[in-house]
């Protein structure tokens, strides 16, 4: 079948636009899936199938699957629990941050810098991550569904990369939050990072491709990348920006604090057409799929979907302690 119809450009931004057969597909997943309790039937709107449904190349069997195992660590993990009193902890370095900005598009942006680890606790980092993830989709406007990574290497190396946590931080990022990259920017990152992305490149998706930007201060070309997305005036001056506020823990505790009161709106407000509600509680079990994945499915090929991207294949970093920053800070890009 054609792929979903979109309009896209270099820097990642895309609008999608569904046609008749996909938005079937969409029904015949919301078939399989059955009545939901709220949060999760909210979860559930036209937009998030068809982000699960482009993860598997639009193939049902396969996007079912995906999407039930997400309903179920959904209904275990609940992430849009987690509040900042929880983490505040594992953001004091600015590790992962959501910026108070947004770029061209709309779209929200996170700041990572893997140089910035301050924490040895696996369920840490990724409980944080997650509400990273939880709060830069609650802030993204209406007509997107996609956000910008910016990645700064600085103080970067080898050291600092964390293979468990890395794995963990893979499998969070392309199981349950598919088709949430628009774009990510490799911020002056070591340079044996381009013969690895040499490598990598052929296994991905054109589109996926172009959704990773490397980008360095000594290059006048890859510079402008920076100013196509942004506006340099709010752009911070780590990235080349007139921006020279930098991160202020007590100022970002303040807003997060603020922005976890919105929350429980978030999670009432319908989005999903009415279904029958279950009369007795859910059970977690009946999320598990049945479907088995073996072999190949409408004559796909080996190319890696855009869900998994570059967090496949040993291309998240997540990074140990450093001196630099006193602290911790995931590096993930997909």
């Amino acid at each position: 079948m054609s792929a979903d119809l979109k309009k896209s450009s270099s820097n990642g931004s895309e609008k999608s636009l569904i046609n008749e057969e996909q938005q079937a597909k969409i029904s015949e997943i919301r078939r399989l899936i059955g009545p939901l309790p709220e949060k999760l039937a909210i979860y559930c709107s036209d937009a998030a199938i068809a982000r699960y449904l482009r993860a598997r190349n639009w193939n049902v069997k396969k996007a079912t699957k995906m999407l039930k195992e997400t309903l179920k660590w959904r209904a275990e993990y609940k992430p849009e629990e987690i509040r900042w009193e929880e983490v505040a902890h594992e953001a004091e370095t600015g590790k992962i941050y959501r910026s108070n900005y947004i770029d061209k598009h709309g779209r929200t942006v996170l700041v990572m810098r893997p140089s910035c680890q301050n924490s040895k606790s696996t369920k840490g980092q990724i409980r944080y991550l997650v509400y990273c993830m939880e709060n830069a989709i609650l802030n993204l406007p209406e007509d997107q569904e996609q956000m910008v990574w910016l990645i700064d290497f600085n103080g970067f190396n080898l050291s600092h990369i964390s293979l468990k946590v890395t794995r963990e931080t893979a499998h969070v990022l392309q199981e349950h939050y598919p088709e949430r990259l628009g774009v990510a920017i490799l911020y002056n990152p070591p340079k044996f990072f381009e013969p690895f992305w040499t490598v990598a490149k052929p296994f991905l998706e054109p589109k996926t491709q172009n959704k990773v930007k490397f980008v360095y201060t000594d290059d006048p070309n890859t510079k402008k990348v920076m100013e196509d997305l942004f506006e340099m005036e709010k752009l911070e001056s780590a990235f080349g920006g007139n921006n020279d506020s930098g991160f202020d823990i007590n100022k970002y505790a303040e807003r997060m604090r603020e922005e976890d009161k919105r929350i429980p709106a978030f999670w009432t407000k319908s989005e999903a057409p009415p279904e029958p509600m279950p009369t007795s509680s859910v059970d977690l079990n009946s999320f598990d799929s049945d479907a088995s994945d073996s072999g190949k499915v409408d004559g796909s090929t080996s190319h890696v979907s855009d869900s998994e991207g570059l967090i496949s294949g040993k291309s998240v970093l997540v990074t140990k302690g450093s001196d630099n920053c006193n602290g911790s800070k995931e590096l993930l890009y997909r």
